[in-house]
């Protein structure tokens, strides 16, 4: 059978998801992390206008609700610690969705249960008798995670103080369906039939479940949307609304947010969207018609009798194309013709590479089909283990025991394994006859192995690393620490795979400093283990062992730009950027060197083409292009009926590694949503709440009619460098490709830029430069979002504060929200333009005050 994807269950994601963070992401954690003897609200990286708790852990919005001249923003909360767990509710109140109060926890989870995600109204009716019609009920309606079967049910409680304090009542739940799967409701009054609408999600089939209810205690299903859209993920939170289009009361659509995690469209968490039409009973979303690529020059389609000058290497694509699924192989969809490269050979325990030969990049992309494994290339790795450094040998675990390190707990054992331990698949990479494996008992046991002080006297710290990926610093830790005056700077983790592998620490900004090794197994769930051998202090740096499944543009022997599947045995489009590397040579280079599951890829249709294909997670809506833009809902009951939005600034993939103290996680600026007509389809747009403008301080900084060619430069002197600032730009295009500006500039080349690319019609956030950005593999990059110049320009609204940007582009109909962690002594803004001329019309510059203030 074909590598089977394990559901993502409960809100347990977060281990999931910190899980992902990458075993060979090994740089310290920020020098600003540590911030406790700081004041509150005081510490690096805490937001000014972005709405944060005090301290601890902050996940998804709930219960967005206005009531009595207070906009109610409660969310997912660890009253006890800085990591997720022990689900609740916190509490913040608004008068302008811009100052935030927080209040004492509205709904503490329990021995019995966790409090996830959900909603509240305001019961004007007393429909649940909870109040009267004089005091009617503010009542939440969420999640309740059974602690002892996983189980997800919806229950309610209800307050009769303005949210102040809630009751959970006690005929919950009010809707079980025995699924661990089955979450985040979001109910609304629906008033052609004088019921409640609840929206809900069946998480891991990609659909979401509609309810109607009289009192919010008795619900009766009405109908399933999905799967549709982009399905890599979980979808989760879901949203249903209704909206004018262009603002005219008499053209209404609905709009469907669906919420996805991964498989978002920059790659981790995303808020995706579906607009169409409602009928009391059942969700219809518009016909976006089918899809067609950019037509191109076919060069390699796989449809001959071999590979033709392709050179395989390995045994994993065999000797010839696949023409279907191969044995053991689930359903292969999505390829063209008859053929395609397939690596499944002998199932996921073989590894190979299909290169092309050389050629000159005369096109400006690569277009071509992909699926399978999701084990994205990472830079610095080789497909071939190396020498063993040379060096100090701190631990090799032979000998028959642990000599001086200290071990406490069960998981690690009395003395080193040697190999592989019952149950264990199979255990390779390691030297010798010994290594730690805290696998005793399988993942049930945990421990720790903790080194004696030694002094750090070279470059390097080498090690060989295997088993479970989760990361230092979430509760349920599998990880190699580095501790520096009892703190952890660095740290790393296995990858799911009982490979050992090398994983280096870069130590030299630590010589002479005295240094523990601390080997962590606090898990005992699915991986819940690590493997660890020959750790050595070096002056070489191991070259780590690389686990990708990934497709590959080589140019001068280097991996410039690389994409993977996505845990699927569906193929589909994606596209290389070639224009860096015009008249260069080049390759293509399809890797296999995974061997744990979903270890192989597929690859099809290499096409050379002027426009860039587009996948089906491009092709579908996303209220934020961002990497950090998440669980995205919006408020009930507003003044107006606007409709307004917010979304947790934060994504899965690293939440429970930023290097934030004594909180964790911020919230987006609200948003005021509308329903425009965009290139002859409705879609979703946004713009920070008018509100905004409140925490401007002074009169803004400006510049106009400004001529920039091949440069970047300061966009308004010293007064328009800053944190927190709120900026509005006009560009009109000249000849240059890309342009727009940098902020948080300042020493070692720290920079955030926020471009648009003339010729690809994209805006753009490139984080990384822009700071602390090895906490994770997955948080540097270059987030893209499809942005058209109305009448030849190019107009931006960007937040700047302490941890982020958001940017707004044209009428918000593409906006892309990124964390970000600089300096705090990197203030600096630059307008710039490449490989050409652009013309600045317009810039304003505020400084943004804190909304505590």
């Amino acid at each position: 059978m074909s590598s089977v994807r394990v559901s993502r269950h409960a809100r347990r994601r977060a281990i999931a998801a910190v899980a992902t963070v990458c075993a060979l992401s090994a740089a310290p954690l920020a020098p600003h992390a540590a911030a406790a003897d700081n004041p509150p609200y005081t510490e690096t990286y805490r937001p000014q206008f972005h709405y944060t708790p005090q301290k601890n852990w902050m996940n998804d919005p709930n219960g967005l609700v206005y009531y009595k001249g207070e906009y109610h923003l409660f969310y997912q909360y660890n009253p006890n610690g800085n990591s997720w767990g022990d689900m609740s509710w916190g509490h913040a109140v608004s008068k302008d969705l811009v100052h935030w109060k927080e209040l004492p926890l509205a709904l503490s989870h329990d021995d019995k249960e966790m409090v996830f995600s959900g909603s509240a109204v305001v019961d004007r009716n007393n429909t649940t008798g909870f109040g009267t019609k004089t005091n009617p009920p503010m009542v939440a309606i969420y999640t309740s995670l059974d602690n002892s079967t996983g189980t997800q049910a919806q229950s309610i409680a209800y307050s009769t103080d303005r949210g102040r304090t809630f009751t959970k009542y006690k005929g919950n739940p009010v809707i079980d369906i025995g699924s661990k799967d089955f979450r985040d409701p979001k109910v609304q009054w629906y008033e052609p039939t004088k019921s409640w609408l609840m929206t809900v999600s069946l998480s891991a089939e990609h659909k979401v479940r509609f309810y109607s209810s009289k009192n919010l205690k008795d619900w009766e299903q009405l109908s399933e949307f999905g799967p549709a859209g982009a399905t890599g993920g979980v979808w989760e939170c879901p949203d249903l609304f209704p909206m004018a289009v262009d603002g005219d009361k008499k053209k209404i659509k609905w709009v469907l947010v669906v919420n996805i995690n991964p498989g978002g469209v920059a790659g981790g968490s995303g808020a995706q969207y579906f607009v169409g039409d409602f009928d009391g009973k059942k969700f219809t979303a518009d016909n976006k018609g089918s899809y067609t690529p950019p037509e191109g020059k076919v060069v390699q389609d796989f449809e001959g009798a071999g590979f033709g000058t392709w050179t395989p290497t390995g045994k994993a694509f065999g000797e010839t194309p696949a023409s279907g699924a191969l044995d053991g192989q689930g359903e292969v969809t999505g390829f063209d013709g008859k053929a395609f490269a397939n690596s499944f050979h002998s199932g996921d325990s073989t590894t190979g590479t299909l290169t092309s030969p050389p050629f000159a990049v005369d096109d400006r992309y690569l277009n071509f089909k992909v699926g399978g494994g999701k084990h994205p290339h990472q830079d610095g790795t080789v497909l071939e283990r190396g020498p063993v450094p040379e060096g100090t040998v701190l631990a090799d675990f032979e000998g028959g025991t642990y000599g001086d390190w200290k071990v406490t707990g069960d998981a690690f054992g009395t003395a080193p394994a040697p190999g592989t331990l019952p149950n264990q698949l199979p255990v390779t990479g390691y030297m010798g006859e010994g290594l730690a494996n805290s696998f005793r008992d399988g993942d049930a046991t945990t421990g720790t192995l903790t080194s004696p002080e030694f002094t750090i006297d070279k470059n390097y710290i080498d090690f060989l690393i295997g088993g479970g990926n989760h990361a230092s610093g979430s509760a349920e830790s599998t990880a190699v620490e580095l501790l520096v005056d009892g703190k952890v700077v660095h740290s790393a983790t296995g990858n799911d795979d009982e490979a050992l592998s090398w994983a280096s620490w870069d130590v030299k900004g630590l010589a002479g400093k005295q240094a523990q090794l601390r080997i962590v197994d606090n898990n005992t769930g699915g991986w819940g283990h690590l493997n660890v051998d020959h750790i050595v202090l070096s002056d070489t740096r191991a070259e780590p062992v690389s686990r990708e499944t990934s497709v590959n543009l080589l140019v001068d022997g280097k991996v410039v730009t690389s994409a993977t599947g996505a845990d699927s045995e569906s193929l589909d489009w994606a596209s290389f950027d070639m224009r860096p590397y015009a008249g260069k040579q080049a390759r293509i280079q399809i890797v296999d060197n995974n061997t744990a599951g979903w270890g192989h890829l597929m690859a099809d249709q290499f096409t050379t083409a002027s426009a860039p294909a587009k996948s089906v997670v491009q092709r579908a809506d996303w209220a934020d292009y961002g990497k950090d833009y998440y669980a995205a809902v919006s408020w009930e009951n507003t003044p107006g009926d606007k409709r307004h939005m917010i979304g947790w600034m934060n994504d899965w993939e690293y939440a429970g590694a930023i290097p934030t103290t004594p909180w964790r996680s911020a919230q987006s600026i609200p948003r005021e949503m509308a329903l425009r007509t965009v290139d002859g389809r409705a879609k979703l747009t946004s713009q920070p709440v008018k509100s905004l403008a409140s925490l401007r301080e002074g009169k803004a900084a400006t510049a106009s009619d400004v001529t920039v060619t091949n440069t970047s430069k300061p966009l308004v002197g010293p007064k328009g460098n800053g944190k927190a600032l709120d900026i509005e730009t006009t560009f009109s295009l000249k000849d240059a490709e890309r342009f727009g500006l940098k902020v948080r500039t300042g020493a070692g080349g720290e920079e955030t830029v926020i471009g648009y690319d003339a010729s690809a019609q994209e805006l753009y956030v490139d984080r990384t430069k822009s700071g602390d950005v090895g906490f994770s593999s997955a948080f540097p990059g270059v987030q893209r979002a499809p942005l058209k110049a109305k009448n030849g320009k190019v107009k931006l609204r960007i937040l700047v504060d302490d941890s982020s940007v958001e940017v707004f582009g044209g009428s918000g109909e593409s906006v892309i929200t990124d964390q970000i962690f600089p300096d705090p002594a990197s203030r600096g803004v630059e307008v710039f333009a490449e490989n050409g001329s652009v013309r600045l019309d317009q810039a304003s510059v505020w400084h943004l005050g804190s909304y505590r203030d």
